[in-house]
């Protein structure tokens, strides 16, 4: 399965961003699905996960912060950013997996492009 984020952009500290994710299938039938974020130099790294019966994870950088979601209609997972800060300046990826633990490992043979977020100071 492809999956495909978007929705990145420029914004200043303090503001909000929502990142889209799409499926090539039903995002429905996907059992756990996260958003990653890799900075030059650094391992990518878990942002948030959910799984099909919305069970989510969160790293602690970005609790109470972020919030996963998915629409099985729109066939999306989508990552709301709030209270912006400049160290959440990433490129983020999301992917997806019928195992919660290889989605939480980010375990993945292969990666979509990924979505540039930028947050100026």
């Amino acid at each position: 399965v492809q999956l495909q984020a978007s929705g990145g952009g420029l914004v200043e500290a303090g503001g909000s961003l929502r990142l889209s994710c799409t499926a090539s299938e039903r995002i429905s039938s996907i059992n756990a699905v996260a958003w990653y974020r890799q900075t030059p130099g650094k391992q990518r790294e878990l942002v948030a996960a959910v799984s099909i019966g919305s069970h989510k994870e969160y790293a602690d950088s970005v609790k109470g912060r972020f919030t996963i979601s998915r629409d099985n209609a729109q066939n999306t997972v989508y990552l709301q950013m709030n209270s912006l800060k400049p160290e959440d300046t990433a490129v983020y990826y999301c992917n997806g997996d019928s195992s919660w633990g290889i989605t939480l490992a980010g375990a993945f043979a292969s990666w979509g492009q990924g979505t540039l977020v930028t947050v100026s100071s």
